[in-house]
């Protein structure tokens, strides 16, 4: 049996906690608000982030990260703009030999990093992955078939720990593109807010088709730009995780671009959300990577427009749509 530490008891940490315990391992959770970890032992479930749902009662929680220092593996589950907060508070805890797996989609704000690039400058010893794919908590807890991928530079580790904390119901694929895995989680992000825009302005299927294919030609210009390998950005992390993103009010991200389309304010709607909208920070950050690559991206940049900018939808829409038109590939 396995130790694994996971960080962050939102619905994304709680699920990957039970995908992990059912694989055989013993799980230690730990949540950053005292409450939810109290609620798990006490009632295995955790109200606050996914309501209504049972945990087995092997899960075990803690608010205290240093409680995770036995762990042979961690699953870092904090949104990405707490990743290199994060790090520096395990930094004293983590050892050498324990495989950190990022599991949050992002690209840092203030700095355009990739959450890999964020660890390498904290935690320069750290044998960092990146778990990344299209799954919604809710079905992982649930035990519905789900596939993600887990890229390290060593792809033999890779395996061994997809083994480790993988099952049948929750297939993981070994790769050894960190790059390419970290681009498409953060960009879906922000292409789902797009499609879920098109969506809330009732455009239509065809509109929205054409946003979700025209914003892959952006992710993988991006990815390729960084190093990624054109094929995984159309693999699980990539072309995967956008299909699922794009076309369901289960996405936060398509669920806030439907509100915006609808005409509701940004402030609105955040401020009655519990959990992270990763897509709104992440809009900004991969329009400066973008900017620093020299790769033009025309839909990330119309959602930053929108997001950051107090843009309004319908002249950012017309705007692009009167772009002139161009060879497709």
């Amino acid at each position: 049996m396995t130790k694994v530490g996971v960080i962050g008891a939102g619905a994304w940490g709680t699920a990957l906690a039970c995908a992990a315990q059912r694989a055989g391992n013993e799980v230690l959770l730990q949540a950053h608000e005292p409450e939810v970890a109290e609620a798990i032992n006490r009632t295995h479930s955790n109200p606050v982030y996914l309501p209504n749902t049972s945990l087995d009662v092997n899960i075990k929680a803690t608010p205290h990260l240093s409680d995770l220092a036995d762990s042979d593996i961690i699953l870092m589950v904090a949104p990405a703009q707490f990743v290199r907060a994060t790090a520096r508070q395990i930094k004293s805890f983590l050892k050498k030999e324990t495989p950190l797996l990022v599991c949050a989609k992002g690209i840092e704000l203030d700095s355009g990093k990739l959450m890999s690039e964020v660890l390498r400058e904290e935690l320069p010893e750290a044998e960092v992955g990146i778990l990344s794919g299209p799954t919604f908590a809710i079905e992982v807890v649930n035990a519905l078939p789900s596939a993600c991928t887990l890229a390290m530079s060593n792809l033999s580790h890779a395996m061994e720990i997809a083994n480790a904390i993988g099952s049948n119901r929750f297939r993981i694929y070994a790769s050894d593109d960190i790059v390419g895995a970290q681009i498409g989680g953060a960009v879906k992000n922000v292409l789902a807010i797009a499609s879920g825009m098109a969506s809330g302005k009732g455009f239509g299927d065809n509109a929205r088709a054409a946003l979700i294919t025209r914003g892959i030609s952006e992710l993988v210009r991006l990815g390729v730009s960084k190093g990624a390998k054109a094929e995984t950005l159309m693999g699980l992390s990539g072309m995967g995780d956008l299909t699922l993103t794009c076309n369901s009010m289960q996405s936060r991200n398509f669920s806030l671009g439907v509100a915006l389309g609808q005409g509701e304010q940004l402030e609105d709607i955040l401020k009655v959300r519990k959990a992270v909208t990763e897509g709104v920070f992440t809009a900004r950050s991969v329009c400066k990577l973008a900017e620093t690559q020299g790769v033009e991206m025309p839909i990330c940049a119309a959602v930053n427009r929108i997001l950051n900018e107090g843009a309004d939808i319908t002249q950012v829409v017309e705007d692009l749509l009167s772009r002139p038109f161009k060879e497709e590939l």
